[in-house]
C-alpha cells in the first residue's frame, strides 16, 4: 500500500554541505510502501533489512522477464532543437498528476535528473534511504545494502548519486527518488496511448547544475548504459528488449523505445531491414565504466581518398554525443583533416571552391556563393566517410551534415578541433549536426550500433517521421 504525502511534506530544503538535494527529516514520504517519518534512522534501516524486495523494482537482462503490460511493444518521445544552444529537448510526463517537464537528451548520461528544490515539480516523489534495494541497483556513490548489515545503523540515510550536468562538466550529490513516469506508446504507424511507468527511479539535483541548459529546461534524461538510464526502466517494466533508435533532426525528431516491428512500422521495412551495424566498445581506458557510447573509427576518407595521420590509427575511440553541437577531432587528427578537406574543396576538377575567412568556432570556411546544391544532400561537397570495422562498413557524411550555414553566402566545415587528448579519452566526437537525419539504433543487448546514414537520400527525414506520428498529442492525451 503506497503511503500519500501530507502537504507539509512536500516542502523542500537544500543540503548543508555537498550541494545535493535533501527531504527535511520528518517529511513523510514513501520508497516502495515504506514510509519515512519521524522515525529514527535506526528504526528505518532495521525496517528496510526486514522488508522483502518488491518485484517492481528488479532489473533484468533478458526482455522474457513478466512485464506490467505485455501489450506494450514499443514506445516514442518527441524530440526539438533549441536553436540558441544546440540542445536537443524531450518532454516528460512525470507524477500522479502528471506534469509537463523539459529535459536535455544526453546520450552518456546515466540517469534522469531534475532540479527539485524549486517547487515546481511533482509532489509525488518519493526519497529511496541507502539501504533499499534500489540503491545499489542505481550505482550510487555510498555503501550498497547488502555491505550496510555490517556498519552502524545511522548509516541508513539518503542514497546519493553522483549527478552531472555534460555541457559545463559541473558534478554534484544528486539524491534518488521514485515517482511515476507516463510515456506515450507506439499504435502501428502512429503514437498510441499513454502508459504510466511506477516507481521510476531518477536523481534530484540542485539548481546550480542547470546553467547553460536550453531555456525552460529542469534537468538532463539520461540514455546511457545504467540500470537506471531511461532504455532500461522502460524494457525492465514493460519487458522490452534493451534498445532504443534515435532520429534526430534540425527541427522536430524522435527516440523509439522497444521492439523492431515498431521500428518497420515507424521507418518502414526498406529503411530499418537497411541498418549497417558496429560493436560498441566501451570507454577508451578499457575500463567499462564509461556510460557513454562509442565505437571505433579505424580510417577517414575524403572523397575516397584515405586522410593520412600524423599518428599511427585513429586511438581513444569514437563517441557519440548528443551534447556536443559539432564533431571534434583530436588536434592532431583535426589538422590533417582540414588539410585534407581543402585540397579535395579547391583542387578537383568538379569543385573549385573558394577559401574565406574561418568564422568561429569553425577552422575551414568557404564561399557557397557557386557551390551547386541539391534539395535533399544541401551543398554539393566533398563527402566523408568514417571506415568502421572494414572498408565495407562505413558512415558516409554529405553535404547537408558537414556544412553549416554561417553568414550570407559562407559556410563552414562544421567539425572542431578538440584539443590534445589524454590516452584515456575519445579521439572523436560525433556531435548532434553529424547525426541530423540519421537513424541510430542503440542496442545494450547485443553492443551493436545500427546506422542508416542520411535519410535524405531515401527522400525522407526524421521530421517527417515526427509529422507523420502526430507526436504534439500527447498532453491530450492525458
Amino acid at each position: 500500500m503506497r503511503i500519500q504525502q501530507s502537504k507539509a511534506s512536500r516542502s523542500s530544503e537544500p543540503a548543508s554541505g555537498g550541494g545535493g538535494y535533501r527531504f527535511p527529516l520528518k517529511q513523510a514520504v514513501t520508497a516502495g510502501s515504506l514510509a519515512l517519518t519521524g522515525d529514527t534512522v535506526a528504526q528505518v534501516t532495521d525496517r528496510w533489512r526486514k522488508k522483502k524486495p518488491s518485484k517492481s523494482l528488479s532489473f533484468h537482462d533478458d526482455a522474457s522477464h513478466n512485464s506490467n503490460d505485455s501489450s506494450v511493444r514499443s514506445l516514442v518521445l518527441p524530440v526539438t532543437k533549441d536553436p540558441a544552444t544546440f540542445q536537443y529537448l524531450t518532454t516528460i510526463y512525470h507524477g500522479t498528476s502528471p506534469e509537463p517537464v523539459r529535459v536535455v537528451l544526453d546520450l552518456g548520461c546515466p540517469s534522469l535528473w531534475l532540479e527539485c528544490s524549486s517547487g515546481r515539480l511533482s509532489s509525488s516523489r518519493r526519497l529511496i534511504p541507502s539501504c533499499s534495494i534500489q540503491c545499489p541497483a542505481a550505482k550510487p556513490n555510498n555503501m550498497s545494502c547488502a555491505s550496510s548489515a555490517a556498519m552502524p545503523k545511522r548509516k541508513c540515510t539518503a542514497c546519493g548519486l553522483s549527478t552531472e550536468n555534460s555541457i559545463t562538466r559541473s558534478a554534484t550529490r544528486g539524491e534518488l527518488v521514485e515517482d511515476s513516469l507516463t510515456v506515450q506508446s507506439v499504435d502501428g504507424s502512429k503514437s498510441g496511448p499513454v502508459t504510466t511507468v511506477d516507481h521510476f527511479l531518477y536523481s534530484c539535483a540542485p539548481r546550480f547544475l542547470l546553467n547553460r541548459l536550453a531555456r525552460g529546461a529542469q534537468g538532463m534524461l539520461g540514455l546511457g548504459r545504467s540500470r537506471i538510464a531511461l532504455p532500461s526502466q522502460l524494457a525492465s517494466k514493460f519487458g522490452l528488449q534493451r534498445k532504443f533508435a534515435t532520429c534526430l533532426s534540425s527541427t522536430d525528431g524522435l527516440i523509439l523505445f522497444g521492439h523492431e516491428p515498431g521500428y518497420d512500422s515507424i521507418f518502414g521495412e526498406e529503411i530499418s531491414r537497411s541498418l549497417m551495424y558496429t560493436p560498441l566498445v566501451t570507454s577508451p581506458d578499457g575500463s567499462g565504466s564509461s556510460q557513454d557510447y562509442s565505437i571505433n573509427v579505424k580510417s577517414i576518407k575524403i572523397n575516397g581518398k584515405r586522410l593520412s595521420l600524423r599518428q599511427k590509427g585513429i586511438g581513444g575511440g569514437t563517441k557519440i554525443s548528443t551534447t556536443a553541437p559539432y564533431t571534434t577531432l583530436e588536434s592532431s587528427i583535426y589538422s590533417s583533416f582540414i588539410e585534407a578537406y581543402k585540397e579535395a574543396a579547391t583542387n578537383n576538377y568538379f569543385l573549385n571552391m573558394t577559401v574565406v575567412a574561418p568564422v568561429a568556432p569553425f577552422g575551414l570556411c568557404f564561399s557557397s556563393k557557386e557551390v551547386p546544391s541539391s534539395m535533399l544532400l544541401g551543398p554539393m561537397v566533398p563527402a566523408i566517410d568514417l571506415v568502421l570495422q572494414s572498408e565495407m562498413v562505413k558512415w558516409r557524411v554529405h553535404g547537408r551534415n558537414a556544412m553549416v550555414p554561417v553568414l550570407d553566402e559562407v559556410m563552414c566545415l562544421g567539425f572542431l578541433d578538440g584539443g590534445f587528448k589524454s590516452k584515456t579519452s575519445s579521439s572523436i566526437v560525433i556531435g548532434g549536426f553529424q547525426l541530423e537525419d540519421n537513424i541510430l539504433e542503440f542496442n545494450l543487448g547485443t553492443s551493436m550500433l545500427g546506422f542508416s546514414s542520411s535519410l535524405l537520400t531515401r527522400h525522407t527525414s526524421c521530421s517527417d517521421y515526427h509529422t507523420r506520428m502526430m507526436l504534439s498529442t500527447l498532453k491530450d492525451s492525458l
